[in-house]
């Protein structure tokens, strides 16, 4: 067997580079590129960032353009892990519904999984349903009739009352809005009788009675509402959306940065301190399983789930 002695030099070469690189890393400011969504998760950790590292974190927010100006943002930065970007929900489900130039796998390096917040769903007092499957009941004894409202087609709740219909079996009718205030504000009001708003927004209605819980959406009960039940164990067994925030990086990021970066991410990730602050921002933190290969993997399976409702429900973005 030969081996071609400038290919090897050249790897090693390039190897002791970026461990080098690493080690120093960082030496100057960090950027977090925010796009749809809140930054709250962003300037937790980046703030974080900067009291480990001495070196100053920016958050610079770039909505527009349903994330395809941030995500251009970040895929077009050099590779060096000084531009992040805060991925959501919201990008994976772009990635099947308005499929673009960036793909969130090829494009980017998986850094690691923040935080987690799940969807109430949500219905205005009136609305004669005390659980999941009395709202089941509900809708199919009024096909048509009863509403849900989202913060806009395409959006983590606009798929979340989708995979209901689709799994229960109803049919409701989909009122989509700009943002999310003006939609929850018309579940209160009770101009619309159901939603599924994020619960940063949602439990403090749930709370004070002006908005009934039923259920939440993620696979288990959250710390953050212990008292509400999940929908898949309310009557829809298997059903899971949730929000979620992750940092990734362009493609081609040293993985000892990457790395660098996720062991970061895990060591505040068990600090009580964040922990505190994410839960009073109604966020769970991220779970032990958080290396980067596997955030990698829960990105592919949010993509192909998505994928597989919307080919299921039909969803559209005008």
């Amino acid at each position: 067997m030969h081996f071609n002695k400038s290919l090897l030099l050249a790897a090693l070469c390039e190897a002791l580079t970026n461990m080098s690189f690493a080690q120093e890393f960082p030496t100057k400011p960090i950027r977090i590129i925010v796009g749809p969504g809140p930054d709250i998760v962003a300037r937790m950790f980046g703030q974080k960032f900067t009291e480990t590292w001495g070196h100053q974190t920016i958050v610079e927010q770039r909505p527009g353009g349903g994330g395809t100006i941030a995500t251009e943002m970040v895929a077009k930065a050099p590779a060096d892990g000084y531009t992040l970007l805060l991925s959501s929900a919201a990008y994976t489900i772009n990635a099947v519904l308005q499929p673009g130039a960036y793909d969130l796998v090829r494009d980017f390096a998986s850094i690691a999984l923040c935080a987690t917040a799940p969807f109430i769903l949500t219905v205005h007092p009136s609305v004669p349903a005390k659980s999941v499957k009395e709202l089941i009941a509900l809708a199919k004894s009024k096909p048509g009739q009863l509403v849900y409202s989202s913060s806009g087609n395409g959006t983590p709740p606009h798929l979340a009352g989708e995979m209901f219909k689709t799994m229960a079996k109803v049919d409701i009718l989909h009122v989509p809005y700009k943002f999310a205030t003006p939609a929850l504000v018309d579940v209160i009001s009770g101009q619309v009788q159901i939603m599924w708003p994020i619960m940063s927004i949602s439990l403090p209605q749930v709370q004070s009675g002006k908005l009934r819980g039923l259920a939440v959406s993620s696979r288990e009960r959250t710390r953050l509402a212990p008292q509400l039940p999940t929908i898949a164990e309310s009557g829809l067994p298997g059903y899971e959306i949730i929000g979620w925030n992750g940092l990734i990086a362009p493609a081609k990021t040293p993985g000892a940065v990457v790395s660098r970066l996720n062991a970061e991410i895990n060591r505040q990730l068990k600090a009580a301190e964040l922990v505190q602050r994410l839960a009073q921002s109604s966020y769970d933190p991220a779970g032990d399983r958080n290396s980067p290969e596997q955030f990698t993997d829960f990105v592919r399976s949010e993509i192909a789930r998505f994928a597989r409702l919307v080919k299921k429900s039909g969803a559209k973005v005008d």
